[in-house]
């Protein structure tokens, strides 16, 4: 049976929660985000910057809004072992992941976000809706309308909705967790080149919890990312699914979503009455599918030659 909730604010604050942040030279925009974090209405009982030796003012805006910050070397910045570390002491009932480009889009974003936990215990893991910056391209308005609907849900490894390798989709730019079950799991893996988040919820499934998108907690969070961008970040995730290929046999495939997902963006583009973005998104699509194919064979490719198409270059310094 799919469940579909609208959670309540009412008791958030009987829960404690820490936030957590990576950053590294987060600019303009980490002000904003830092800004709209301590905003928040509800009660944060930690605050955690793990900065990977920024070179700009990142460090000093997370300390002048009140934040704990940690310096790590940018070298040893892992998608999924620098969030392990970053949990390390930390006693709450929740834990809520940012990332520094996320801006939380109002003052109870993240009181709505972990009310969700009130349904019931055997909801683990949570994320939001990602809504474009207003700087968006059309692709990139696209990809968030496409992957965050209106309708929220709450899913486990039986339930009809949503179908396949979806069922693990989850964003740690804007997602919170249960702090028991992400440590009864030994947390976030070391050493993935990205994924660490839907690594956590596949994870979840498979132990009989459930993971939830609330669609009432909203930030703003998207990238304008070149053709070689998207064959850079596809290429990872090629890598990722090879890597972890026991979430695809025990979840479904993902090539089918990509083809329905190429040709709806044509559709929005043409609806918008961009159509020079057509072309674009033909480019993108084809780059996307180009790199997939390519990370798959990562291991043939070898170390180098993989280092060169990756987007995450410091992964392929420990293979």
């Amino acid at each position: 049976m799919d469940r579909f909730f609208e959670p309540s604010i009412d008791k958030v604050d009987v829960m404690s929660l820490t936030v957590i942040i990576p950053t590294y030279n987060g600019g303009c925009l980490w002000k904003e985000s830092a800004k709209a974090i301590s905003t928040q209405l509800m009660n944060i009982d930690q605050i955690k910057v793990i900065d990977s030796s920024s070179k700009d003012d990142t460090r000093e805006v997370a300390k002048s809004f009140g934040f704990d910050v940690y310096v790590i070397d940018q070298k040893d910045f892992d998608h999924g072992g620098t969030r392990s570390i970053a949990l390390e002491g930390v006693a709450t009932d929740l834990v809520v992941f940012l990332t520094q480009d996320a801006l939380l889009n109002s003052n109870d974003a993240i009181s709505k976000l972990i009310a969700i936990f009130d349904e019931a215990d055997d909801i683990v893991c949570a994320y939001g809706r990602q809504l474009p910056h207003i700087d968006a391209n059309p692709l990139a308005q696209h990809a968030r309308y496409n992957s965050y609907k209106e309708q929220g849900y709450v899913t486990g490894l039986d339930d009809h909705f949503p179908m396949g390798f979806r069922k693990a989709f989850i964003s740690n730019s804007f997602a919170a967790y249960r702090t028991d079950f992400l440590r009864s799991i030994g947390a976030f893996p070391k050493h993935l080149i990205l994924g660490e988040d839907a690594y956590v919820a596949a994870k979840a499934l498979s132990a009989g919890k459930r993971v939830a998108y609330v669609a009432e907690s909203h930030v703003l969070h998207s990238h304008n990312y070149s053709t070689f961008e998207e064959f850079k970040r596809y290429f990872d995730i090629g890598v990722f699914h090879t890597t972890q290929s026991w979430m695809v046999k025990q979840l479904g495939g993902v090539e089918g979503e990509g083809v329905k997902f190429a040709l709806d963006q044509i559709k929005y583009v043409i609806k918008q009455n961009k159509y020079p973005w057509v072309f674009k998104s033909i480019f993108a699509s084809l780059a996307k599918y180009l790199g997939y194919k390519l990370g798959k064979k990562h291991k043939i490719l070898g170390p180098k030659i993989s280092r060169k198409l990756s987007m995450y270059k410091s992964y392929w310094n420990r293979v």
